[in-house]
């Protein structure tokens, strides 16, 4: 029989050296390796000039597939709501649930435009604007995620976004129903069975039928963030992703089987998952410890669970609860579980993670489903300056300035003078000028 014992390591956070030993375990270089990058470029030169052709070339020859032309990769609104029809009920309704509940929390994220006058009659204020077209790219290929679709269409629907164009490497049929069927309730305007960094490509730059979009969101592999990075500037991006990650700080006393599978949960996701515990108490994770060599032989992903709690799992002891948050926040999870008996006393501390569950019945795996939220989040540390997705990634804020006369006077003084200490000399005579009584004056 195989043995699925393991050893996490452990650090604490009483070690003066902690904040290092943590760090090199983290690992987050964001340096992506240049034969990788290099290979991107090709397929983004590649479908750049080639359009159609390029994209059929790089999806038969990676997926598998034998496109003839890109009707091939088209999946029709009527395959969607077909896929929809012939789901069987139960998961009908999870799906539908799930997209329900994501629909309602993001509805309370909608922006809007808004003013305010000053006494002088000049009105000053901001214009939000839904972006006309997106791509969302739904990953696959080891697995299939219906409910990265709902978590990235539905936040741009509920923005007011016209055309959602998504794409997914899984080719039509029933291993992929149910992304089919969540584009169909997600209100997919078109789904192209295309993966990869030629993905990318198409919905940056357009080819002879896929449209190009204003931004692209949605995780995959490292050729597609690859191809996202290159991109940046010529499309707008959502972020990054990297690995899944997982933090919990717990003070003991929930059940360590729980925890175990929580840090199962992300550590199935691939073998460079990281899940890290933070516990007051020695004597818990020696538990969680325990419950793990306990549980690791049932589950079906034991394999690559092992390799990432092996190879990428923290166990850290805490001296109390205010240093576990300290901990945490150097972490900056994607995602962060506080299993404590007053969570929303740790939750004042935490400064830094994507999504944060609080309390013992609150597990991580809801948020990746059905809770509400979009779980598309911020990964690698980049919590500390980064957002999980929402409906605010799928609008534009323009700023708008209406001066009257006697504003655009007042206003003028203090911009002529600033322009002037810049050495911007027609700056401050195009403020100066509304100081005339006629805007014909020839002078400076």
């Amino acid at each position: 029989m195989v043995d699925y014992s393991l050893t996490i390591t452990r650090l604490s956070t009483a070690d003066v050296s902690f904040e290092q030993k943590l760090g090199t375990l983290l690992e987050r270089e964001m340096l992506l390796a240049p034969e990788v990058t290099n290979t991107v470029s090709e397929i983004l030169d590649a479908v750049r000039s080639r359009g159609d052709e390029a994209v059929m070339e790089y999806t038969n020859r990676f997926d598998g597939f034998s496109a003839n032309s890109i009707a091939d990769l088209l999946v029709t609104q009527e395959q969607m709501a077909e896929s929809l029809d012939r789901t069987p009920a139960k998961q009908r309704h999870a799906l539908s649930h799930a997209a329900e509940r994501i629909r309602r929390y993001h509805e309370k994220q909608k922006q809007s435009s808004w003013h305010y006058e000053e006494s002088d009659g000049s009105v000053f204020g901001q214009k939000v604007t839904p972006l006309k077209r997106v791509g969302v790219y739904v990953p696959g290929g080891k697995a299939n995620y219906p409910s990265s679709l709902l978590m990235l269409a539905i936040p741009a629907q509920v923005a007011g976004v016209k055309e959602i164009i998504a794409t997914v490497p899984t080719a039509y049929g029933d291993e992929g129903q149910l992304v089919f069927a969540a584009a169909s309730l997600a209100g997919i305007s078109q789904l192209y069975t295309i993966g990869g960094a030629q993905a990318i490509a198409a919905l940056a730059f357009g080819t002879e039928t896929v449209p190009c979009v204003d931004k692209i969101t949605g995780p995959g592999n490292i050729y597609v963030t690859a191809a996202k990075k290159q991109v940046y500037g010529e499309v707008g991006i959502d972020m990054l992703a990297g690995p899944s990650e997982l933090t919990i700080i717990c003070d003991g006393t929930t059940d360590p089987n729980w925890i175990a599978m929580d840090l199962f949960s992300q550590a199935e996701h691939d073998e460079q998952a990281q899940s890290i515990l933070i516990s007051t108490c020695n004597g818990f994770l020696d538990d969680v410890q325990a419950s793990i060599n306990k549980l690791l032989p049932k589950m079906e992903r034991r394999e690559i669970i092992k390799a990432s709690l092996v190879n990428r799992g923290i166990f850290i002891l805490a001296e109390d609860i205010e240093k576990a948050a300290v901990a945490s926040n150097i972490i900056a999870p994607e995602h962060l579980e506080i299993s404590v008996d007053a969570p929303e006393a740790v939750l004042s501390y935490i400064e830094n993670a994507g999504a944060i569950f609080l309390g013992r019945y609150t597990a991580e795996s809801l948020g990746d489903y059905c809770a509400g939220p979009s779980h598309v989040l911020p990964t690698s540390g980049t919590a500390k300056f980064s957002s999980v997705l929402g409906v605010y990634d799928f609008q534009k804020r323009s700023s708008v300035i209406n001066c009257s006369p006697a504003g655009a006077k007042k206003l003028a003084i203090t911009a002529a003078e600033l322009a002037r200490n810049e050495n911007l000399e027609a700056h401050a005579l195009s403020a100066e000028y509304r100081l005339e009584e006629t805007f014909n004056s020839d002078k400076p």
